[in-house]
């Protein structure tokens, strides 16, 4: 088979006939199955998969879990049930814009044997309540289209899930880190991307749902950043220190961050926290460094008045 697509789903009700919808409309020149994950949801969502399987039972495979096993577990096994030569990803509250998506993307990866994941960009749709969320995006990725590498992913994940499309020979056995992780998607591209490279198309592919009931989205900035951080360390590891110098620059650009945000909500321990781990990991090397470290030990000191000692802006330095 030339194509598996797979979804994870959990409470989507009202997002995954939409998702399974946007699927259907491809119009592609391969066989391929849609492969489902739903674990366990308690709202009527498995109503509405099932629905969609009597309909095409040919092309829909359900995996129906009889209790919840978590969205890393969900997300594994869905995938390891896809038997296409290439994998499009697909959570079950997003969903897809052009009906030619996936043939762009199969057509670029039969004639890029060397591209190991071929993605686009995604424009965020805020649903009602999602502006109390501590996440601020719309069209995302904003790198320039082109070909990337397993080290500029490494730097920071670019690769939309909604909009991915990874060679399922690349995807090997997950290690036992992966299943103590909060996110799956990113770690997954980076160890896909060992093998080749990335192709980032020019255009918006996806929707990508911003609600209170997103795994990943629902969390706070300071949330995200810790499970990042925790997830760069494994992999730092598992690539044999091969990228130690990128994740760690990555590690130290992401307590930067974190300090200033605890600075700007006057967080004075929380930002000293983070103020030692930018040291400790080596920021001090970095141009301007003696700035931002003078200004953050004024805060810790002082206060509020530190902007009077310390004219450093977070985002000329980060």
């Amino acid at each position: 088979m030339k194509l598996s697509v797979a979804i994870i789903t959990y409470n989507h009700e009202q997002y995954i006939g939409q998702a399974i919808e946007s699927i259907l409309a491809q119009n592609v020149n391969c066989e391929y199955e849609i492969v489902i994950g739903e674990d366990c949801s308690t709202d009527g969502t498995r109503g509405v998969i099932t629905a969609f399987h009597r309909r095409y039972p040919e092309r829909i495979k359900l995996l129906l879990r009889d209790q919840n096993i978590g969205v890393i577990q969900n997300f594994t096994e869905t995938i390891e049930a896809c038997h296409g030569k290439y994998v499009a990803l697909l959570e079950g509250d997003d969903y897809w814009f052009a009906t030619d998506k996936l043939q762009k993307q199969i057509d670029f990866l039969d004639a890029h044997p060397e591209c190991a994941i071929c993605c686009g960009r995604a424009r965020a749709q805020y649903e009602a309540g999602a502006q109390n969320l501590d996440v601020r995006l719309d069209v995302v990725p904003q790198l320039p289209a082109g070909r990337y590498t397993i080290e500029d992913i490494l730097k920071g994940n670019f690769v939309m899930t909604c909009t991915a499309v990874l060679r399922r020979k690349y995807i090997s056995q997950f290690p036992k880190w992966f299943f103590e992780m909060k996110l799956g998607d990113w770690p997954l591209c980076a160890m896909v991307a060992r093998y080749g490279t990335i192709e980032l198309l020019d255009e918006i592919l996806a929707a990508y749902r911003i609600h209170c009931g997103g795994v990943w989205s629902s969390v706070s900035q300071g949330v995200r950043a810790e499970e990042s951080l925790r997830m760069l360390r494994a992999l730092d590891k598992e690539f044999g220190y091969q990228y130690t110098d990128t994740i760690r620059e990555t590690i130290v650009s992401m307590y930067h961050s974190l300090a200033f945000d605890s600075r700007s909500k006057g967080r004075r321990m929380e930002a000293a926290r983070h103020l030692v781990n930018y040291i400790r990991n080596g920021g001090w090397h970095r141009p301007g460094s003696a700035r931002v470290i003078a200004g953050m030990i004024t805060f810790e000191v002082i206060g509020s008045w530190y902007k009077v000692f310390s004219r450093t802006d977070a985002s000329r330095q980060s």
